[in-house]
């Protein structure tokens, strides 16, 4: 009989910032591998994320990073501003520095959501208690000892126990036995007597009696009650945990002392970042000496060219781990007697609101900084009188250790780890020794499976508490810990078992998740509803998929579909990290360029010179109705990219529709027409065909038998196309030519009204261009309805949009509705987006701008000037023809009649459009 071996089980010993990233890893990195896995938590805290330092509620208590370096994942650096702009704080930036308090839901909310997709793959459980003893146990596994009395056997165990306590190794001993001495100002009720009103004998109002002469007599009693105000505290440390409670101890009435060795505090972070810098040179000399000197040269180059220290102590970071390790144990010692404190406050900053309130309190003299250390403390009247080293005696109701994190990690749990010899102390007696994360024995080696993170390596690693180093040794860890589970693959992998795509293309996959891709991939192509949802499905039925999660983030990017982009484009690039194909990873690479706006046109050109049968890719290519295309090509180029791959396809008939449409654009519409009735009789569903063939009648001037034609499609067969909007849209561009109003005004309620019947960027797309089109041949009169075009589209995609496509259509949109004030901010954000809207959409921009505010001539040169270069931004050359619409308003408007009557001619020799000879007829001769 077969011995079934139990799941793999990991302890995670905390649950803390440390412990719930770890958590976080674990469950995504499990569920990507599809690796069964027991993951439980140890911890007696009612939330896993918070811990000690995100469990403050003052609000007054920042972070002291901004929130674009505070995500929980390394690869995802804008996972926490997306977070917090979905919860309530939509005007959040990176730059900006959230409370701590809010920072905890961050972590408990991103591992709730780990559990949820990790469900199936990952079981997760928490234990209220805390661990107090680990022990081998024969199997090479650990069990671990439970304060409630149970215990738990793992097979790996991860000590995220955060920093030690603080050791108060300072006081006098008469202080530490002080009941107002606070070692611990975090634990819970730790300051209910520094924030309570004290109590003092202080003398009753007067009482007035009668007495038994008949006259009234006053007397007075001295009795307890709350004294006017509250009495002073000593703070011991300077560091930032000082200043938060120095922020929430802050009243009138009271100074609050803060003493240190040094008497610094924390510098502030710039309120405007100054700029980076790369590192400095001579970083790879052990010396000290050297490397101080290195140091210093970088901090005054850095001065001389930003007037900033910052930026260099920041390019330090990467490398500060390196530099630490290098260094000899008397170095280290050394720099920590002579430069700890001033590292410790520039590396360490506060939060500029932070700082400013702090120096309301110093310039208030509520907040007294002194140098110094206690050497008395004697308790006198109720009240704590300390004497300082530097002669000063202070009288305080309370002393609060501030001091920071102790260097012996000295829990239960540590205790029985180093008694047995299974752990040692870490350099110069901090934290503990590790090797690559698993825990040092007496013996010198790493070879049980007890892993740790985060604060107990502050002595190997010296930076390690912050989240941007804890994220990464999470994210490592969880890899690491899995490993031994991986799947071995065979000897000789046999590609023909893989699940293939629609076009022979190997899937990286299962084969329900590859059906499912299968599914989604042709509705892109037929330009059908349901691509997402069944891209959606893929990668529910395998976490591991990269294609899949790059589908989703190409839709999410160029069309518009309900996907978290970011995310979906980080699930792709860790999936594709872990499994995938050459071609698999080219993709997403591809996709990530495109997204970024770094060449990722080049990058897509370069994948299909590789990889021409890969269908999603062609169709991301070619801009059509589904996608911008490759919007550096011409069309020339674009149409050599789809004739180099017509081998591959044979015929089939989605190659031959892109061919249709790329024909048409060259103005070969007898020939368009011909390849897109040879693939809609292949596949009548081909959105792409009939996309090519409506082409075909607005540029040929069959504005009747186009709108009849198209209107009987998008009626029938067209009912389950993605984009039927953009269908009625082009009828709607019929009926616009025809110089039917009235037919226009109805196809707009009917078919192209936003919210009821078209939603998202498809409603700033079709319908507010045509909204501005109507308004612009004077065929909308009365009120636009913009208003619900631009209540339907989320503010970013008309503000900060991603594709040069979508600025077009978000500034054609604003100025049908007249709003300056955001056209401006698009503006604005094109100036510092891709190349392509900072040359096309900027002054697009300024000209609608001057087109609103009826500065006609001005208008017409900027809109003159832009003309020959808007095909940049994709689409096809009836979308880009609202701008020469716009142009020829302008010039009418401007008294250039002349030129607007020489451009009406060449539409006209393209097209026959009544309404262009209204126009034409219209201009005063």
């Amino acid at each position: 009989m077969t011995e079934v071996r139990e799941r793999y089980t990991v302890a995670v010993v905390g649950a803390g910032a440390a412990g719930t990233l770890t958590a976080v890893q674990l469950c995504e990195t499990a569920t990507r591998r599809r690796t069964p896995l027991d993951l439980v938590l140890i911890d007696p805290a009612p939330e896993a994320g918070r811990g000690t330092a995100y469990a403050t509620r003052d609000p007054r208590h920042r972070l002291n990073v901004p929130a674009g370096g505070m995500s929980c994942y390394p690869d995802e650096p804008d996972h926490f501003t997306r977070w917090l702009c979905r919860h309530g704080e939509p005007s959040v930036t990176a730059a900006d520095f959230a409370t701590r308090y809010r920072y905890g839901a961050y972590l408990a909310d991103t591992l709730a959501r780990a559990i949820v997709r990790a469900r199936g793959t990952v079981s997760v459980r928490r234990l209220r208690t805390r661990a107090e003893t680990c022990t081998d146990t024969p199997d090479g596994r650990v069990e671990l000892q439970l304060a409630d009395g149970g215990h738990l056997t793992a097979d790996a165990a991860v000590l995220a126990t955060g920093p030690a306590a603080p050791s108060a190794t300072w006081a006098p001993p008469g202080l530490r036995t002080s009941a107002r001495f606070v070692a611990e100002p975090w634990a819970t009720g730790a300051l209910d007597g520094p924030l309570a009103r004290p109590t003092a004998a202080v003398p009753a109002e007067p009482r007035v009696s009668k007495g038994s002469d008949g006259l009234a007599h006053a007397t007075a009693t001295a009795e307890p009650r709350a004294s006017e105000g509250p009495v002073d505290v000593l703070l011991v440390g300077t560091g930032l945990t000082a200043v938060d409670l120095a922020l929430t101890l802050d009243r009138p009435g009271r100074t609050v002392h803060a003493l240190s060795r040094s008497g610094l505090l924390p510098q502030s972070h710039a309120l405007v970042p100054a700029g980076s810098m790369p590192s400095p040179e001579g970083l790879d000399d052990t010396s000290l000496g050297r490397l101080r000197r290195a140091v210093y040269r970088h901090v005054s180059r850095s001065v001389r060219a930003h007037g900033d220290w910052r930026p260099a102590l920041d390019s330090l970071r990467p490398h500060t781990a390196r530099l630490w390790h290098s260094l000899t144990p008397e170095d280290r010692a050394e720099f920590l007697a002579r430069e700890g404190a001033l590292w410790n406050t520039h590396r360490h900053r506060m939060a500029p609101a932070t700082a400013e309130s702090v120096s309301r309190a110093r310039t208030a003299r509520r907040l007294t900084v002194h140098t110094g250390t206690v050497t008395d403390a004697v308790e006198h009247d109720g009240a704590l009188v300390v004497t300082l080293s530097n002669g000063r005696t202070l009288r305080v109701g309370w002393v609060i250790d501030c001091t920071g994190p102790g260097r012996r990690l000295d829990d239960p749990l540590w205790r029985s780890l180093f008694a047995s010899g299974a752990a040692v102390a870490g350099p110069l007696g901090m934290g503990v020794g590790t090797v690559e994360a698993r825990l040092l024995d007496a013996e010198g080696r790493a070879d049980r499976p007890l892993f740790t993170l985060g604060a107990p390596r502050r002595g190997e690693l010296w930076e390690t508490t912050a989240i941007p180093e804890i994220r990464v040794q999470a994210a490592a860890l969880a890899r690491q810990l899995l490993e031994p589970l991986a799947l071995k693959p065979r000897k000789r992998p046999r590609p023909s078992r893989r699940p293939v795509d629609g076009h022979g293309l190997a899937l990286s996959t299962h084969a329900d998740a590859a059906a499912a891709y299968r599914t989604g991939l042709d509705r892109v192509l037929k330009v059908r509803a349901g691509a997402e949802d069944a891209f959606a499905r893929a990668v529910a039925l395998d976490p591991g998929f990269a294609l899949g999660h790059a589908a989703l983030a190409l839709l999410g990017h160029e069309c518009g579909a309900a996907v978290d982009v970011p995310r979906a484009l980080a699930e792709a690039q860790r999936s594709a990290a872990e499994r995938a194909d050459e071609r698999e990873r080219s993709f997403v690479e591809t996709v990530t360029r495109r997204v970024h706006g770094d060449e990722g046109d080049l990058a897509l050109v370069r994948h299909l010179d590789a990889h021409p049968a890969d269908a999603l890719a062609l169709a991301a290519a070619v801009p059509t109705i589904a996608f911008s295309g490759v919007t550096d090509l011409d069309d020339e180029h674009a149409l050599r990219l789809v004739e180099r791959t017509s081998p591959v396809y044979d015929g089939h008939w989605f190659h031959t529709s892109l061919l249709a449409f790329l024909r048409q654009e060259q103005g070969r519409l007898g020939e368009a027409g011909e390849l897109a009735h040879r693939a809609l009789a292949l596949e009548p569903a081909s959105g792409h065909a009939v996309h090519a063939l409506a082409h075909v009648h607005y540029e040929s001037g069959a504005h009747e038998a186009g709108r009849d034609w198209l209107d009987g499609w998008v009626s029938g067969q067209g009912r389950g196309a993605v984009h039927r909007a953009h269908f009625s849209w082009h009828i709607a561009l019929h009926e616009l030519a025809l110089d039917d109003p009235a037919a226009v005004r109805r196809r707009w309620f009917a078919q192209l009204a936003p919210g009821r019947v078209v939603t998202g960027v498809r409603a700033l797309v079709d319908s507010g261009s045509l909204l501005w089109r109507a308004r612009l041949s004077d065929s909308w009169r009365g009120e636009l309805p913009t208003a619900d075009v631009l209540e339907t589209v989320a503010r970013d995609v008309l503000e900060r949009p991603t594709t040069a496509f979508t600025a077009l259509h978000a500034a054609v949109a604003l100025a049908a509705a007249g709003d300056l004030p955001a056209l401006y901010r698009l503006r604005d954000h094109a100036l510092g987006a891709d190349e392509v809207q900072r040359e096309v959409i900027v002054p697009l921009c300024e000209a609608f701008v001057a087109v609103v505010e009826e500065r006609f001539a001005e208008a017409a040169r900027e809109l003159d000037a832009v003309l020959p270069v808007v095909r940049r931004v994709g689409g096809s050359a009836a979308q880009r023809e609202v701008v020469e619409e716009t142009l020829l308003y302008a010039l009418v408007a401007a008294g250039r009649c002349d030129d607007a009557g020489r451009l009406l001619d060449a539409r006209l020799e393209r097209q026959h459009a009544p309404r262009d000879r209204r126009l034409r007829a219209d201009l005063p001769v």
